[in-house]
């Protein structure tokens, strides 16, 4: 019987002799699902320390790159949002996939915002600015730890 189990693909050697456990595993996020969402932390990361750099020198230019820095963190997080949304299919939904949807939607939405806060002129988007990005940063940082290490709410020990 165990033996059986271990020969099956779609439930790992370590769940086989505990079939409660193995129903209640998550599905694993699609490799370009990871790669779209992975390249959004680099992108809000770099605009973070523009601002950094923009608060400390008023060189004109740390805002340009953080613009273009939340453009593309945008374009990447809307198609992660898009992954995210076919993910909420009934056969692979859970309450840990409903989560990383909802704190990716709030990253993408503050970082919206943001991104509206540094088309501004750039002397009146600081203390803004760093705020936006800190949490635009820490939102899509915790969206892409829910993603590759989702909660196991209501998994029996």
């Amino acid at each position: 019987m165990v033996q059986a189990a271990h020969a099956r693909r779609d439930v790992p050697a370590a769940h086989a002799a505990h079939p409660v456990r193995a129903a209640h595993l998550v599905h694993p996020i699609h490799p370009v699902h990871a790669v779209f969402l992975a390249g959004v932390i680099p992108l809000f990361a770099g605009a973070l320390l523009s601002d950094i750099a923009y608060f400390r020198t008023y060189e004109i230019q740390w805002q340009n790159f953080a613009s273009w820095l939340i453009a593309g963190g945008l374009v990447l997080a809307g198609v992660a949002l898009v992954f995210a949304l076919f993910n909420l299919a009934p056969a692979r939904r859970t309450r840990g996939g409903v989560l990383y949807l909802v704190v990716l939607a709030v990253a993408w939405i503050v970082g919206f915002f943001n991104a509206l806060h540094h088309a501004r002129d750039a002397w009146a988007s600081m203390p803004g600015s760093l705020v936006y990005s800190v949490i635009a940063t820490a939102l899509i940082i915790a969206a892409t730890w829910i993603a590759f290490c989702p909660p196991r709410l209501g998994d029996p020990r």
